[in-house]
């Protein structure tokens, strides 16, 4: 079950076709990044959130913030670090890149 900070890689990818309004932010690790990657997404590592939250703000001030990594788990400890610094508009992708592969686009590859 999803909670209230998660949307599904559908949903993701939904609002990401819809509008320009939305930003899709990878906290992976680069050496992940390497293994599979969204065209569209912004490289932020997770351990780098801190130091990026200026431009997480800037971001979340035109756009939703849309947060991916491997299976979920660092993007929703990401969001729920961002809803409390006050950006409401992020939303993390549930599953990850992998469930991503799984359910949106095979092609990319799974690891």
């Amino acid at each position: 079950m999803q909670s209230a900070l998660e949307i599904s890689p559908a949903e993701a990818k939904d609002r990401l076709n819809a509008s320009n309004k939305k930003a899709l932010i990878d906290v992976r690790e680069p050496e992940e990044c390497a293994l599979a990657h969204l065209g569209s997404a912004e490289y932020i590592p997770m351990s780098s959130v801190p130091v990026a939250l200026p431009r997480l703000q800037d971001l979340a001030a035109s756009s939703d913030l849309l947060v991916l990594c491997h299976h979920g788990v660092r993007s929703l400890q990401v969001v729920a670090s961002l809803r409390q610094c006050g950006l409401n508009n992020c939303y993390s992708v549930a599953g990850g890149i992998d469930r991503w592969s799984r359910e949106v686009d095979p092609a990319i590859p799974r690891y």
